[in-house]
């Protein structure tokens, strides 16, 4: 599905869960997926590691034709700046990045200068 979200994606979103802390995170990458049930663990079968999810609320419906929930996944890919700070992303990000200190239930995450350009634009800016 697209990552790149917009606030008619995110409705029914009722929480974040973190599973690892966002502040050691210069970016995470975002997505929808779609998941059995809407407020347990989701499955995670891309490359790199799922760092959070959303969980949706209780009038959220499942998809009529597939009987899926769609819902937002945080992730980070083995490229990415926190295993490489020196890689491909050591200045700049992917396009579906945004920095984990804006993300909220029903509101897609932002892009900031840390998560565009790295912890030194934050010491330089």
């Amino acid at each position: 599905m697209s990552s790149l979200l917009t606030t008619s994606d995110l409705t029914h979103e009722q929480g974040v869960v973190w599973l690892e802390d966002p502040e050691n995170l210069d970016y995470v990458r975002q997505a929808l997926d779609k998941t059995k049930r809407r407020n347990t663990k989701p499955p995670y079968a891309r490359d790199g590691r799922m760092v959070g999810y959303v969980v949706l609320d209780d009038t959220a419906e499942p998809d009529p034709d597939s009987g899926l929930y769609k819902r937002r996944v945080l992730f980070v890919l083995p490229h990415d700046r926190d295993s490489h700070p020196d890689g491909v992303y050591r200045e700049g990000a992917p396009g579906e990045a945004v920095d984990p200190r804006t993300i909220e239930p029903k509101k897609p995450g932002a892009k900031t200068p840390r998560s565009q350009h790295g912890p030194a634009a934050i010491t330089t800016a």
